[in-house]
């Protein structure tokens, strides 16, 4: 009888814990204790110290510059990847094509027809929708929202994706370019038959 009752207890307590849950809203800005007892810095965001009594690291930034760091990493890391029209570069994506194009060059065994690249997909292109229209001073604006937890996410994932295709495109490159080398080796070392 006793155990069915913990039982009880336990399933309802769970229960309650799981419904308070579910009716907080991820998106409201909750009090946060950032107080910290005999504190010692190690570096400009980071300190330990104690906390209840316990020896904790705390790492205390604002949210729009931990924002601003997030989406300006994403966007040098899809630039890398897929290169940045405006200033020229090529990227990894870029690098590929070009040691592809040079294997499918006769010169260097290749058949004259390009190599397939797959298409190049930048990631942070699929932005958010813009409303137009007046503002409270009858401006006209563009006014995009989100919440700020949906944000980092997004761009969180967005990084995600790009370091695991720089990973693949730097795989791909280096492939192509062992390739192109031991080709122009044979190409160079090829005797005229005689």
């Amino acid at each position: 009888m006793r155990s069915s009752q913990k039982l009880l207890i336990g399933f309802l307590v769970g229960i309650t814990v799981g419904l308070g849950a579910c009716s907080s809203n991820p998106h409201k800005a909750e009090k946060v204790d950032t107080k910290i007892d005999s504190k010692g810095e190690v570096t400009g965001d980071t300190v330990v110290g104690l906390k209840d009594g316990n020896m904790i690291v705390q790492r205390k930034v604002l949210m729009s510059e931990e924002l601003r760091t997030l989406q300006n990493d994403t966007y040098s890391l899809e630039d890398r990847v897929y290169g940045n029209r405006k200033y020229g570069s090529l990227g990894l994506y870029g690098v590929l094509k070009k040691c592809r194009a040079e294997l499918a060059d006769k010169k260097n065994g290749g058949d004259g027809k390009l190599m397939w690249t797959e298409p190049m997909d930048r990631v942070t292109d699929k932005e958010e929708k813009m409303a137009i229209g007046l503002d409270e001073k009858e401006k006209l604006v563009g006014v995009s929202e989100e919440f700020l937890k949906d944000r980092i996410e997004r761009f969180k994932g967005y990084k995600g994706i790009l370091e695991k295709r720089q990973d693949e495109y730097e795989d791909k490159i280096a492939i192509c370019q062992a390739e192109l080398k031991s080709r122009k080796h044979d190409a160079e070392n090829k005797k005229p038959a005689e």
